[in-house]
C-alpha cells in the first residue's frame, strides 16, 4: 500500500500516468482520464476546489489494484488522504459506491457504463441494498460522489482535448495547504 508524503509525490506518479495505459482502456492514459475527469467535474461544480483535485487523482490507485479493480478507490483515498486532506480522500473512496448507488437508482444509469465498468461493477459488489443505500445517503459529500462518478464514467474519451497537469498544480497545493492548517 502506498502513501504520499507530499504534493510533490502526487503530481510526480500523476505525471508517471501520462504514459500509463488506462485499466479501462487502452485508448487514453491514466492521466488523460483523470484530467478529464476533473474537466468534467469542474462544469459542474466551478467553485469547489477539492471536488476537482478529488476527480483528478480519483484513479490514482489503477495500477496498484487487481482484476475488477475493487479496491482501488479505498487504496487511493489512503494514499492521499496525509496530503489533500479527509474530504478530497472521502470523495476518491466515495466514487465507487456512488457507482453501485447510480446502478440502484437510476434503472437508465447501467446503459451508460463503458464494458470495463459494467464488469468491474460486479467485484465492487453490484447493485446496493436498502442498508447500502442508507448508508450511502447518509454520507457527508454523497451528493459530490456521485457528480464525481457521473465525471468518470464520462472521462473517456480518446483524444479529448482538455488542460495539462500543469493547469491544476496550484490548486493541488492549494488543498494540501488547506489541510496544513486545519
Amino acid at each position: 500500500m502506498r502513501a504520499f508524503a507530499t504534493v510533490e509525490e502526487i503530481i510526480e506518479c500523476l505525471n508517471e500516468y501520462a504514459t500509463l495505459m488506462s485499466s479501462e482502456s487502452d485508448e487514453f492514459t491514466e492521466l488523460e482520464h483523470g484530467l478529464q475527469t476533473a474537466v468534467l467535474v469542474a462544469a459542474q461544480a466551478p467553485n469547489d476546489v477539492e471536488l476537482h483535485v478529488a476527480a483528478l487523482v480519483h484513479d490514482i490507485a489503477h495500477p496498484w489494484d487487481g482484476p475488477g479493480q475493487p479496491k482501488h478507490a479505498l487504496m487511493g483515498a489512503d494514499a492521499v488522504r496525509g496530503v489533500l486532506g479527509n474530504r478530497v480522500a472521502d470523495l476518491v473512496a466515495g466514487h465507487v459506491p456512488a457507482k453501485r448507488w447510480l446502478v440502484t437508482r437510476d434503472s437508465a444509469y447501467r446503459a451508460l457504463l463503458s464494458q470495463d465498468s459494467i464488469m468491474t461493477l460486479a467485484q465492487q459488489g453490484g447493485d446496493m441494498s436498502q442498508a447500502e443505500l442508507q448508508w450511502f445517503e447518509s454520507l457527508a459529500h454523497w451528493e459530490s460522489m456521485v457528480v464525481l462518478r457521473r465525471a468518470d464514467d464520462g472521462a473517456k474519451v480518446p483524444g479529448a482535448v482538455v488542460p495539462a497537469l500543469d493547469a491544476y498544480v496550484d490548486a493541488i497545493h492549494a488543498v494540501a495547504n488547506e489541510q496544513l492548517t486545519k
